[in-house]
This record gives structure tokens, sequence and C-alpha cells, in this order.
């Protein structure tokens, strides 16, 4: 068999005449694909997502500002500072919920977003003073308290509760959050509370007092735009401080408050 003989000058030029190793070209081509893909991507923009709700923060802190609006940024909801105009800002401008410290001017600003048509179901988180200072602003139907001293978890645990009805997803949350001075008659005493929740069965209520489990009540609220109603009950659960009312499905004035969480709900 005759043997072929290259010098050693001529390897160089071998080189550049044989085809390339079969995976030195997949290693190009993929270099290729990986630079096209690059300055594809490059051209796509990228938008930021767009917040699913916004809430109104009115009369806070810049501390407070900035702590609640990392906790609602969790759950897809911009907070938007509101340092001026907070009344007028509120008729006008279209938000799903309101943070407002309670004192000086917070009626005013309620009574803006309760009047407002595109605000009226707005949730309100009320920041400061207790039960019974939430109570002077019942009639605007502050929806939930975050306590005083503001804390993290606190907040963060109030809002997670309540961000079905901020994000409009009505059909998984069938309680609302609402306080208003409520009655209740029973075992020979007269006890006044606060709501907590509310449905169209029934609603919890946050009292210093107790009755027993069964205890047969008459309870007495009014929401909003729902006058005073009463309604017969019975003590269904207990807790420190706070009490379930069932109401009684027979009593026909309880379609009242179905009528009116409905049409929260609604709008």
């Amino acid at each position: 068999m005759a043997l072929c003989y290259a010098p050693p000058w001529s390897f160089g030029t071998l080189q550049s005449v044989l085809p390339a190793p079969q995976w030195l070209s997949k290693v190009e081509s993929s270099r290729t694909m990986d630079k096209a893909f690059a300055a594809t991507l490059a051209r796509i923009p990228i938008f930021p997502r767009k917040a699913a709700a916004r809430a109104a923060l009115v009369g806070l802190s810049e501390t407070h500002q900035a702590m609640l609006a990392e906790n609602f940024r969790q759950f897809n909801i911009e907070a938007v500072p509101v340092t001026s105009n907070a009344a007028e800002r509120l008729r006008r401008e279209k938000f799903e919920a309101c943070v407002l410290a309670l004192g000086d001017g917070a009626d005013q600003v309620m009574e803006s977003v309760r009047s407002s048509p595109s605000n009226s179901r707005c949730i309100i988180y009320g920041v400061g003073g207790s039960a019974q200072v939430a109570m002077r602003y019942s009639k605007y139907g502050i929806n939930a308290m975050f306590n005083e001293p503001l804390e993290r978890p606190a907040a963060l645990k109030l809002i997670r509760a309540t961000r079905m009805l901020v994000l409009h997803e009505f059909r998984r949350y069938v309680r609302i959050p609402v306080m208003t001075e409520v009655c209740i008659i029973g075992d020979g005493r007269k006890i006044v509370g606060s709501s907590i929740e509310m449905s169209s069965g029934g609603m919890s209520v946050k009292s210093s007092e107790d009755f027993s489990n069964g205890t047969s009540v008459e309870v007495s609220f009014a929401l909003m735009t729902l006058p005073r109603v009463n309604l017969r009950g019975a003590i269904c659960w207990r807790k420190p401080k706070s009490i379930g009312v069932r109401f009684d499905s027979t009593d026909e004035r309880r379609l009242r408050v179905k009528s009116w969480i409905d049409s929260y709900l609604e709008n």
C-alpha cells in the first residue's frame, strides 16, 4: 500500500482545505442563534405589570406610606400617597381602597369618597384610635381598622384578609368587613358593640360582654344607605371579645340586609 508523505509546511494548507469537524459547526450555529435571539429580544419592549387596583393613602407619615405600599404591592395593589386636596381628588379619581388617618378632616374625605359616583363602594381602612373612635364615622361605613402603632405583620394580615374586596373578587368573599354600632338584646340584657364582618346570614360583633351559645337575641344596626334594621337571631359562636350572631332565616327583615350586600358587591 502506497503512503503519501506530507511535508510539515503543508499542514496549514491541508487544514484550510479539509472541512471543519461536525461538532465545531454545531457550536458556531448555536452561537449564531444565540445572537439572533438576543437581538430579537432586545427589540421587544418590556412593560411593568399594571396594578389590578389602587389604594389612596391619606394623612399618613412617609414611613407608614412606604410600609403599606410594600404590603399592598404583594397583592398587585398600587398604593398612591395623596398629600394635598384629598377630598377633591378622591371625589374625581377612581380608587378601589382608601387608607385614612382618623382625625381632623377625616369626615370630609370619607364624605367625598362615599358621595363619589366611582368610589362610593371603595374599601375604607381607618388608621388610629379605638373602635369607639371609629364609631364616630360609622355612617361612612369604615370597613377595617389598622391598629396603632402600625406594624408590618399586622398590616399585612389585614390586607390579605380584605384584598378580595379591593380586587373586586366578590364571588370569593361573601362576608363584608364593615364597622358600625350594633345593639344586642338577649338574656335580659342589652349590650352595645361594633360589627366586624357581615353577610346575608349573620354577623360577627366585637364586644367586651358575652352570651352563651344558642342564646336568642335581637340585633339592631344601620349601614350607610341601609336605615336601621332590627333582626332576630341567635349566638352561634364565642371568642374572646367577639361573638357570632346567626340571623333567623324566617325573619323577612333579613332580606333588607341581603339586598344591601348584593348592591354593595354589584357597584
